[in-house]
């Protein structure tokens, strides 16, 4: 009896992930936040810059975790790394990542830093450390 469809599971259908490891978004077509399409190479955020392909500053919204998001920028930006920091503040995304203290750091899918806020030379060393 299929009355209710149980056991008739539906298969979700995978984009392909990006060179830096994250999905695309449907709607954008890009994964990290980057304003640029898909290359020619198939990935949606261009080559990495030393290693470094997308950076992601997690948060609720509040004054530390904006305070995180705006060191996060500076320190890309005085490395000279030409990539958005994007800054999510939806919680089932956050979730995914398995965060449970914020603020929090993901650099190339990969959280780096969580539940304290890092002042932008602190970010800045992260960042050579991981690129």
């Amino acid at each position: 009896m299929s009355l209710f469809h149980f056991g008739k599971k539906k298969e979700e259908k995978k984009s392909p992930a990006c060179c830096c490891g994250s999905e695309p978004k449907a709607e954008e077509n890009t994964c990290c936040g980057s304003a640029s399409k898909e290359n020619a190479s198939g990935c949606c955020c261009g080559a990495p810059v030393e290693g470094i392909c997308c950076i992601k500053v997690l948060g609720a919204g509040c004054k530390s975790c904006h305070e995180q998001y705006e060191n996060a920028k500076a320190a890309a930006a005085s490395l000279g790394l030409n990539i958005e920091v994007e800054y999510i503040t939806d919680m089932e995304k956050v979730m995914e990542y398995g965060v449970m203290s914020m603020p929090a750091i993901v650099v190339n899918d990969q959280v780096v830093s969580m539940g304290k806020v890092l002042k932008a030379a602190d970010v800045e060393k992260l960042l050579r450390k991981l690129g």
